[in-house]
């Protein structure tokens, strides 16, 4: 039982602490309620105008967009696991000598085949 304290102590401190905000949030509301009335109206039109940069939007917020906004996401996030992959490999290099060696090599002509393979489809052209 000595050994899961600390899962216990986290918990119960989780526990408090949530157990302390939604006491706060019952009886502390969110908003204006010491404001003055005409300071009322100006605090609930600027909470709920719509904000982008500084500039008001224009046109509608569903518009489509094309498939290679997601391709390149994919592409990002694939190839950024890639980076962190290599990392730790990098900092156990010697440790794991000519096998790591060659499994490493293996990892990065895969993905150097993926990236011929959507370079040749186009898929990185905007």
């Amino acid at each position: 039982m000595g050994q899961y304290i600390g899962v216990i102590l986290a918990f119960g401190f989780g526990a408090v602490i949530f157990a302390l905000f939604m006491f706060l949030y019952r009886y502390l509301p969110p908003g204006p309620s010491k404001l003055k009335e005409h300071q009322k109206n100006e605090y609930d039109r600027a909470k709920e105008a719509t904000y982008e940069c500084g500039i008001d939007p224009t046109g509608d917020a569903r518009s489509r967009f094309t498939v290679k906004f997601f391709l390149m996401a994919m592409l990002f996030v694939i190839f950024d696991i890639e980076a962190v992959l290599i990392f730790p490999w990098a900092a156990t290099f010697k440790l794991l000598g000519v096998v790591g060696f060659v499994e490493m090599m293996i990892f990065i002509v895969v993905l150097a085949v993926g990236l011929a393979y959507v370079w040749k489809k186009g898929a990185l052209e905007w």
